[in-house]
């Protein structure tokens, strides 16, 4: 089995995140799973990954929080708002971008 998170993959996190919070409102621990489960397991990040991205985005706007108590603990719930579905529209395009080119340099010649 590959490695599941390779150096080269700065920014997946964020993309993620906010690609999942645009279907629905979420808390850390479930985006956890989530992003295992949407990946075919191909992506796993801890929760030391999450949460700082989380705030960050929180911190510049992209998504608002709320807490709610469960069970008898509080959750911080994540949603995104307009900021962050812009934000989200600018990285799948740049994601594409950046995918079809490697896709083209892989499928290339080797002495191209």
């Amino acid at each position: 089995m590959g490695q599941t998170n390779p150096p080269f993959m700065s920014g997946v996190p964020e993309l993620l995140l906010l690609r999942l919070l645009e279907q629905r409102e979420m808390y850390g621990y479930e985006l956890v799973k989530a992003i295992k489960l949407v990946t075919g397991e191909a992506i796993s990040l801890g929760e030391g990954v999450i949460y700082p991205v989380l705030h960050s985005l929180e911190r510049g706007g992209a998504l608002k929080a709320r807490r709610k108590k469960v069970d008898g603990r509080t959750r911080v719930y994540y949603s995104l708002n307009a900021k962050g579905r812009t934000r989200l529209e600018r990285l799948q395009g740049e994601w594409v971008r950046v995918q079809s080119g490697v896709s083209a340099a892989l499928e290339a010649p080797a002495n191209a």
